[in-house]
Protein backbone atom coordinates (compact mmCIF):
# COMPACT_ATOMS: atom_id res chain seq x y z
CA UNK A 1 0.00 0.00 0.00
CA UNK A 2 1.29 3.39 -1.13
CA UNK A 3 1.60 6.48 1.82
CA UNK A 4 -1.36 8.40 0.13
CA UNK A 5 -3.47 4.78 0.53
CA UNK A 6 -2.06 4.80 4.18
CA UNK A 7 -2.69 8.50 5.08
CA UNK A 8 -5.93 7.79 4.14
CA UNK A 9 -6.39 5.01 5.65
CA UNK A 10 -5.51 5.49 8.95
CA UNK A 11 -5.90 9.21 8.97
CA UNK A 12 -2.10 9.81 9.43
CA UNK A 13 -1.00 12.63 6.88
CA UNK A 14 1.66 11.92 4.44
CA UNK A 15 3.67 14.45 6.03
CA UNK A 16 3.48 12.47 9.31
CA UNK A 17 4.37 9.22 8.11
CA UNK A 18 7.44 11.18 6.71
CA UNK A 19 8.23 12.03 10.39
CA UNK A 20 7.78 8.85 12.15
CA UNK A 21 10.15 7.70 9.46
CA UNK A 22 12.99 9.75 10.17
CA UNK A 23 12.27 8.90 13.58
CA UNK A 24 12.65 4.97 13.54
CA UNK A 25 9.19 5.01 14.87
CA UNK A 26 7.92 2.96 11.66
CA UNK A 27 9.44 1.90 8.33
CA UNK A 28 7.92 0.77 4.99
CA UNK A 29 8.53 -2.99 4.61
CA UNK A 30 9.59 -2.17 1.04
CA UNK A 31 9.34 0.33 -1.88
CA UNK A 32 7.94 -0.02 -5.69
CA UNK A 33 10.13 -0.01 -8.72
CA UNK A 34 9.66 3.37 -9.38
CA UNK A 35 10.90 3.95 -5.66
CA UNK A 36 7.86 4.76 -3.89
CA UNK A 37 7.10 3.64 -0.41
CA UNK A 38 5.16 0.63 0.47
CA UNK A 39 3.82 -0.21 3.51
CA UNK A 40 2.33 -3.61 4.62
CA UNK A 41 -0.50 -4.48 7.00
CA UNK A 42 2.01 -5.00 9.62
CA UNK A 43 3.34 -1.33 8.99
CA UNK A 44 -0.09 -0.27 8.98
CA UNK A 45 -0.97 -1.69 12.89
CA UNK A 46 2.23 -0.30 14.15
CA UNK A 47 1.01 2.96 12.95
CA UNK A 48 -2.32 2.10 14.08
CA UNK A 49 -0.58 1.48 17.50
CA UNK A 50 1.48 4.61 17.68
CA UNK A 51 -1.25 6.71 17.29
CA UNK A 52 -2.85 4.90 20.08
CA UNK A 53 -0.09 5.71 22.32
CA UNK A 54 -0.11 8.85 21.41
CA UNK A 55 -3.78 9.24 22.43
CA UNK A 56 -2.71 8.21 26.11
CA UNK A 57 -0.02 11.84 26.14
CA UNK A 58 2.83 9.99 25.18
CA UNK A 59 5.75 11.51 23.82
CA UNK A 60 6.81 10.14 20.55
CA UNK A 61 10.34 9.28 22.03
CA UNK A 62 8.07 7.06 24.98
CA UNK A 63 6.06 5.65 21.95
CA UNK A 64 9.05 4.30 20.48
CA UNK A 65 10.14 2.77 23.97
CA UNK A 66 6.93 1.18 24.88
CA UNK A 67 6.74 -0.26 21.22
CA UNK A 68 10.71 -1.34 20.85
CA UNK A 69 11.98 -2.24 24.24
CA UNK A 70 10.72 -5.83 25.56
CA UNK A 71 11.98 -4.94 29.05
CA UNK A 72 9.10 -1.49 28.59
CA UNK A 73 7.01 -1.24 32.17
CA UNK A 74 4.39 1.00 31.88
CA UNK A 75 3.38 1.25 35.19
CA UNK A 76 5.24 4.01 35.90
CA UNK A 77 4.75 6.24 33.12
CA UNK A 78 1.05 5.64 33.29
CA UNK A 79 1.55 7.19 36.62
CA UNK A 80 3.43 9.72 35.18
CA UNK A 81 0.94 10.58 32.58
CA UNK A 82 -1.75 10.70 35.37
CA UNK A 83 -0.13 12.89 37.63
CA UNK A 84 0.68 15.20 34.26
CA UNK A 85 -2.88 15.17 33.47
CA UNK A 86 -3.76 15.99 36.94
CA UNK A 87 -1.71 18.94 36.49
CA UNK A 88 -2.77 20.20 33.62
CA UNK A 89 -7.21 19.76 34.65
CA UNK A 90 -6.09 21.83 37.29
CA UNK A 91 -4.14 24.40 35.42
CA UNK A 92 -7.20 24.46 33.13
CA UNK A 93 -10.09 24.80 35.68
CA UNK A 94 -8.32 27.89 37.21
CA UNK A 95 -8.01 29.59 33.59
CA UNK A 96 -11.72 28.78 33.65
CA UNK A 97 -11.82 30.15 37.12
CA UNK A 98 -10.19 32.88 35.92
CA UNK A 99 -12.49 34.00 32.69
CA UNK A 100 -15.51 33.33 34.66
CA UNK A 101 -14.57 36.05 36.96
CA UNK A 102 -13.60 38.45 33.95
CA UNK A 103 -17.14 37.74 32.12
CA UNK A 104 -18.36 38.07 35.65
CA UNK A 105 -17.21 41.76 35.69
CA UNK A 106 -18.69 42.55 32.28
CA UNK A 107 -15.81 44.83 30.75
CA UNK A 108 -16.51 47.53 28.53
CA UNK A 109 -13.54 46.53 26.74
CA UNK A 110 -10.17 45.39 26.62
CA UNK A 111 -8.77 48.06 28.53
CA UNK A 112 -10.97 47.28 31.22
CA UNK A 113 -10.56 43.62 30.84
CA UNK A 114 -6.50 44.03 31.46
CA UNK A 115 -7.31 46.14 34.27
CA UNK A 116 -9.82 43.57 35.98
CA UNK A 117 -6.59 40.78 35.35
CA UNK A 118 -3.88 42.84 37.08
CA UNK A 119 -6.56 43.86 40.12
CA UNK A 120 -6.79 39.75 40.29
CA UNK A 121 -3.28 38.71 40.21
CA UNK A 122 -2.75 41.65 43.02
CA UNK A 123 -5.65 39.95 45.23
CA UNK A 124 -3.19 36.52 44.82
CA UNK A 125 -0.01 38.17 45.18
CA UNK A 126 2.95 37.34 47.88
CA UNK A 127 2.66 41.36 48.97
CA UNK A 128 0.29 42.09 51.74
CA UNK A 129 0.61 45.08 50.77
CA UNK A 130 -0.11 44.70 47.00
CA UNK A 131 -3.14 42.95 48.46
CA UNK A 132 -4.64 45.18 50.63
CA UNK A 133 -4.60 48.15 48.15
CA UNK A 134 -5.93 45.39 45.92
CA UNK A 135 -8.84 45.00 48.16
CA UNK A 136 -9.33 48.82 48.38
CA UNK A 137 -9.29 49.50 43.84
CA UNK A 138 -11.75 47.04 43.82
CA UNK A 139 -14.29 49.03 45.24
CA UNK A 140 -13.17 52.70 44.32
CA UNK A 141 -11.35 51.90 40.78
CA UNK A 142 -12.67 48.62 38.88
CA UNK A 143 -15.21 46.49 40.25
CA UNK A 144 -13.82 42.74 41.12
CA UNK A 145 -16.12 39.65 40.53
CA UNK A 146 -18.13 39.11 44.03
CA UNK A 147 -16.35 35.27 43.64
CA UNK A 148 -12.75 36.38 43.73
CA UNK A 149 -13.51 38.59 46.70
CA UNK A 150 -15.45 35.88 48.32
CA UNK A 151 -12.28 33.53 47.67
CA UNK A 152 -9.68 36.13 49.07
CA UNK A 153 -11.24 36.88 52.07
CA UNK A 154 -11.43 33.00 53.09
CA UNK A 155 -8.01 32.34 52.40
CA UNK A 156 -6.24 35.75 53.67
CA UNK A 157 -4.26 35.84 56.79
CA UNK A 158 -2.83 38.90 57.19
CA UNK A 159 -5.21 40.78 59.76
CA UNK A 160 -5.35 44.68 57.89
CA UNK A 161 -5.32 42.72 54.79
CA UNK A 162 -8.02 40.42 55.72
CA UNK A 163 -10.42 43.71 57.30
CA UNK A 164 -10.15 45.75 53.79
CA UNK A 165 -11.55 42.71 51.86
CA UNK A 166 -14.43 42.23 54.38
CA UNK A 167 -14.84 45.81 53.94
CA UNK A 168 -14.72 45.89 50.30
CA UNK A 169 -17.12 42.50 50.12
CA UNK A 170 -19.66 44.27 52.16
CA UNK A 171 -19.80 46.83 49.79
CA UNK A 172 -21.05 43.99 47.73
CA UNK A 173 -24.54 43.11 49.83
CA UNK A 174 -25.92 40.21 49.44
CA UNK A 175 -24.39 39.27 46.56
CA UNK A 176 -21.73 36.87 48.29
CA UNK A 177 -23.86 35.79 51.55
CA UNK A 178 -24.30 32.11 49.28
CA UNK A 179 -20.40 31.75 48.57
CA UNK A 180 -19.82 32.99 52.34
CA UNK A 181 -21.93 29.81 53.63
CA UNK A 182 -20.10 27.52 51.43
CA UNK A 183 -17.44 28.82 53.33
CA UNK A 184 -19.01 28.35 56.50
CA UNK A 185 -19.82 24.77 55.93
CA UNK A 186 -15.55 24.36 54.91
CA UNK A 187 -13.53 21.03 56.40
CA UNK A 188 -11.05 23.70 57.59
CA UNK A 189 -11.45 25.79 60.87
CA UNK A 190 -9.93 28.79 60.00
CA UNK A 191 -12.13 28.88 56.69
CA UNK A 192 -15.24 28.53 58.80
CA UNK A 193 -14.02 31.81 61.01
CA UNK A 194 -13.21 34.23 58.45
CA UNK A 195 -16.43 32.75 56.36
CA UNK A 196 -18.43 34.22 59.93
CA UNK A 197 -16.37 37.40 60.53
CA UNK A 198 -16.99 38.00 57.01
CA UNK A 199 -20.72 37.82 57.09
CA UNK A 200 -20.60 39.75 60.00
CA UNK A 201 -19.71 43.02 58.66
CA UNK A 202 -22.44 42.95 55.81
CA UNK A 203 -25.41 44.83 57.08
CA UNK A 204 -28.65 43.65 56.43
CA UNK A 205 -31.36 41.08 57.23
CA UNK A 206 -30.17 38.53 55.13
CA UNK A 207 -26.48 38.57 56.81
CA UNK A 208 -27.84 38.28 60.46
CA UNK A 209 -30.00 35.23 59.07
CA UNK A 210 -26.57 33.39 58.25
CA UNK A 211 -25.03 34.38 61.36
CA UNK A 212 -28.10 33.32 64.04
CA UNK A 213 -27.72 29.77 61.18
CA UNK A 214 -24.41 29.94 62.62
CA UNK A 215 -25.30 30.09 66.18
CA UNK A 216 -26.02 26.32 66.23
CA UNK A 217 -22.95 25.40 64.23
CA UNK A 218 -20.63 22.18 65.68
CA UNK A 219 -17.88 24.81 65.90
CA UNK A 220 -17.11 26.98 68.28
CA UNK A 221 -14.99 29.57 67.05
CA UNK A 222 -17.81 30.50 64.51
CA UNK A 223 -20.45 30.17 67.42
CA UNK A 224 -18.49 32.99 69.20
CA UNK A 225 -17.86 35.12 65.56
CA UNK A 226 -21.61 35.38 65.53
CA UNK A 227 -22.78 35.84 68.84
CA UNK A 228 -21.31 39.33 69.12
CA UNK A 229 -22.82 40.99 66.05
CA UNK A 230 -25.68 39.28 66.62
CA UNK A 231 -26.22 40.81 70.00
CA UNK A 232 -25.66 44.29 68.71
CA UNK A 233 -29.02 43.85 66.85
CA UNK A 234 -30.76 42.61 70.13
CA UNK A 235 -30.66 38.92 69.06
CA UNK A 236 -30.98 37.25 72.43
CA UNK A 237 -30.27 33.62 71.21
CA UNK A 238 -26.54 34.78 71.14
CA UNK A 239 -26.70 34.69 75.30
CA UNK A 240 -25.26 31.28 75.88
CA UNK A 241 -22.91 31.67 73.65
CA UNK A 242 -21.67 35.10 75.13
CA UNK A 243 -21.83 33.86 78.56
CA UNK A 244 -20.02 30.71 78.09
CA UNK A 245 -17.55 33.08 76.65
CA UNK A 246 -17.17 35.35 79.81
CA UNK A 247 -16.46 31.68 81.52
CA UNK A 248 -13.75 30.60 78.78
CA UNK A 249 -12.29 34.26 79.03
CA UNK A 250 -12.14 34.63 75.25
CA UNK A 251 -13.13 38.08 74.53
CA UNK A 252 -15.05 38.38 77.95
CA UNK A 253 -15.15 41.78 77.93
CA UNK A 254 -16.86 42.31 74.67
CA UNK A 255 -19.02 39.69 75.49
CA UNK A 256 -20.01 41.39 78.90
CA UNK A 257 -20.22 44.58 77.30
CA UNK A 258 -22.66 42.89 74.87
CA UNK A 259 -24.84 41.19 77.26
CA UNK A 260 -25.62 44.99 79.27
CA UNK A 261 -26.44 46.08 75.61
CA UNK A 262 -28.58 43.42 75.51
CA UNK A 263 -30.01 43.49 79.45
CA UNK A 264 -31.15 47.16 78.90
CA UNK A 265 -34.53 45.24 77.78
CA UNK A 266 -35.85 44.53 81.74
CA UNK A 267 -37.33 40.67 80.68
CA UNK A 268 -33.93 40.00 78.85
CA UNK A 269 -31.83 41.38 81.93
CA UNK A 270 -33.29 39.09 83.99
CA UNK A 271 -32.94 35.93 81.73
CA UNK A 272 -29.72 36.80 81.33
CA UNK A 273 -28.76 37.45 85.41
CA UNK A 274 -30.66 33.46 85.38
CA UNK A 275 -28.25 32.55 83.15
CA UNK A 276 -24.90 33.71 84.69
CA UNK A 277 -26.14 32.37 87.86
CA UNK A 278 -26.53 29.36 86.63
CA UNK A 279 -23.34 29.56 84.87
CA UNK A 280 -21.34 30.68 88.00
CA UNK A 281 -23.09 27.24 89.87
CA UNK A 282 -21.46 25.27 87.14
CA UNK A 283 -18.08 26.81 86.95
CA UNK A 284 -14.92 25.16 88.68
CA UNK A 285 -12.08 27.67 88.20
CA UNK A 286 -11.89 30.81 90.10
CA UNK A 287 -10.93 32.94 86.79
CA UNK A 288 -14.01 32.28 85.80
CA UNK A 289 -16.53 32.85 88.43
CA UNK A 290 -14.86 36.12 88.81
CA UNK A 291 -15.71 37.43 85.16
CA UNK A 292 -19.04 36.04 85.52
CA UNK A 293 -19.42 38.12 88.82
CA UNK A 294 -18.07 41.11 86.95
CA UNK A 295 -20.46 40.42 84.02
CA UNK A 296 -23.56 41.14 86.90
CA UNK A 297 -22.34 44.63 86.80
CA UNK A 298 -24.20 45.88 83.90
CA UNK A 299 -27.11 43.61 84.41
CA UNK A 300 -29.86 45.53 85.79
CA UNK A 301 -32.73 43.81 87.78
CA UNK A 302 -33.74 41.82 91.54
CA UNK A 303 -32.36 38.88 90.27
CA UNK A 304 -28.69 40.02 89.86
CA UNK A 305 -28.99 42.28 93.03
CA UNK A 306 -29.92 39.18 94.59
CA UNK A 307 -26.97 36.92 93.30
CA UNK A 308 -24.18 39.75 93.95
CA UNK A 309 -25.26 39.76 97.47
CA UNK A 310 -24.71 36.18 97.88
CA UNK A 311 -21.38 36.46 95.82
CA UNK A 312 -20.25 39.20 98.68
CA UNK A 313 -20.09 36.47 101.22
CA UNK A 314 -18.04 34.05 98.20
CA UNK A 315 -15.55 32.07 99.86
CA UNK A 316 -13.10 33.56 97.19
CA UNK A 317 -12.09 36.57 98.30
CA UNK A 318 -11.57 37.97 94.59
CA UNK A 319 -15.81 36.97 93.91
CA UNK A 320 -16.60 38.41 97.29
CA UNK A 321 -14.56 41.78 97.31
CA UNK A 322 -15.68 42.53 93.45
CA UNK A 323 -19.67 41.65 94.30
CA UNK A 324 -19.24 44.04 97.36
CA UNK A 325 -18.08 46.53 95.36
CA UNK A 326 -20.59 46.25 92.20
CA UNK A 327 -23.21 46.48 95.10
CA UNK A 328 -22.08 49.39 96.69
CA UNK A 329 -22.22 51.06 92.58
CA UNK A 330 -25.79 49.66 92.42
CA UNK A 331 -26.85 51.07 95.67
CA UNK A 332 -25.01 54.71 95.26
CA UNK A 333 -27.71 57.56 93.97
Amino acid sequence: MLIGDVARRSGVSARMLRHYESLGLVQPTGRTPTGYREYSNADIQRIFHIESLRSLGLSLRDVGRALDDPGFKPSELVADLIRQTRERIAREQELLRHLRRIDAAEPSGWENVLQIVSLLQALTSESAGKRQRAALSSVEEVPVPVEALVDAVLNETEPNVAGALRWALAQTGEAALALLAEGLASPEAEVRKRAVQAVAEIPNAAATALLQDALTSSDLAVRRCAALPLSAHGVVDSIPTLINMIADGVNDVDAADALGALAREPSVAETIAADVINRLADSTTDAARRRLAQALADIPGTTASRALAELSDDQDRAVALTATYLLQLRDSP
